[in-house]
């Protein structure tokens, strides 16, 4: 008891609290309006569609025909019409189921950089703060193109003609349906540079709209319990949270914190980062511990999201059976590098 009354003592003033999450708030806000909005000026214009030019060495070496090139481009713009053209090709015969799978593992780093523009620059970088988002997107990047050298290296070593028809003859755009019911279909957007700048802002509020009040909520509850937790751990008597997960914890020489962060950042990537970010501020994380904690989250949220993303994705593109296949190399190529990840990121410099 006295320890809580010390605790209720000790906590900041409620106003204080409210204060500094609506500056926190008002912070990110600006950041992800003018990140956002330059992500989205960037993909009217096309600059996004520039990356693709990094793809042009690689089917080469991968044992596969030129046309897959031009599917993993489409990826960098729409993963959807990029996984459409590969499917179409396979459909054709132009690709076994084989050469399917490493083209598609070789998609894994141009859909990843389509979210650098879209998600991770404007969106996760801000919250996370400059050094800490730069780390975690940076090893993020770095697991994406692992798992696309990959794709190279097992086409070099597996893919032969056997796998390819290049006599098939392939008319595939990239248009293709989208699983919830919408279309990709590669059409023209807004023409012009007014209405290009205005379909940006349109997306731009769009977007501020959806993730402003789930911040400001999710940043509310995490500075309260970050301030009050040793008050609210005596009230509801909760168990020793930290004895229960220490030997987890110890094993990867995380803190005690990580355990509901890696909860949090399971369930929502955006929520995850909010939630964490006092953590690295009040110094309960070092950056390679908070990157560490994040990528161990994302090994968790496979679980969530295979079901509600991947399954009806893959399954819409590719039918159930050879839509398995896709998911189980995708997450198994995804564990062993996150897992290459956190050995360096945790190992003693």
């Amino acid at each position: 008891m006295d320890r809580a009354l010390r605790a209720a003592s000790m906590a900041t003033p409620v106003g204080t609290l409210l204060a500094d999450v609506f500056f926190r708030v008002a912070k990110i806000t600006v950041f992800l309006a003018i990140g956002v909005g330059l992500a989205n000026v960037a993909i009217q214009f096309g600059a996004v569609e520039y990356v693709t030019g990094l793809a042009k060495p690689l089917t080469r070496p991968a044992n596969l025909p030129p046309e897959v090139g031009t599917a993993i481009l489409a990826t960098t713009a729409s993963p959807t019409a990029g996984y459409g053209m590969l499917a179409e090709y396979r459909e054709a015969g132009l690709l076994d189921d084989r050469a399917t799978l490493v083209a598609v593992t070789m998609n894994t780093f141009f859909g990843f950089a389509q979210h650098i523009f879209t998600f991770y620059a404007p969106v996760l970088i801000p919250i996370l703060g400059l050094q800490v988002g730069l780390l975690y997107v940076g090893a993020r990047a770095l697991i994406a193109l692992a798992i696309t050298l990959t794709g190279v290296a097992a086409g070099a070593l597996l893919l032969s003609d056997a796998n390819v028809d290049t006599t098939v003859e392939t008319d595939a755009g990239t248009g293709t349906e989208i699983p919830d019911g919408g279309t990709d279909d590669g059409s023209e957007g807004p023409t012009g540079t007014r209405g290009k700048l205005r379909a940006a802002g349109v997306e731009t509020v769009a977007k501020i709209r959806e993730i402003l009040p789930r911040l400001a909520a999710v940043y509310l509850l995490v500075v309260v319990l970050v301030d009050r937790y040793d008050q609210i751990e005596q009230w509801l008597s909760l168990p020793d949270i930290a004895g229960a997960v220490e030997p987890m914890t110890s094993a990867l020489g995380l803190p005690g914190a990580a355990v509901p962060t890696i909860a949090v950042f399971a369930i929502d990537t955006t929520n995850g980062a909010i939630f964490i970010a006092p953590f690295v501020e009040n110094g309960t994380f070092t950056p390679r511990q908070a990157v560490a904690t994040m990528l161990v989250g994302g090994i968790v949220s496979f679980a969530v999201s295979t079901f509600k993303r991947s399954i009806p994705f893959q399954y819409g593109i590719w039918g159930a059976e050879f839509g398995s296949k896709v998911i189980l190399v995708n997450t198994a190529l995804k564990v062993v590098f996150i897992g290459v990840a956190l050995a360096l990121l945790l190992s003693p410099l």
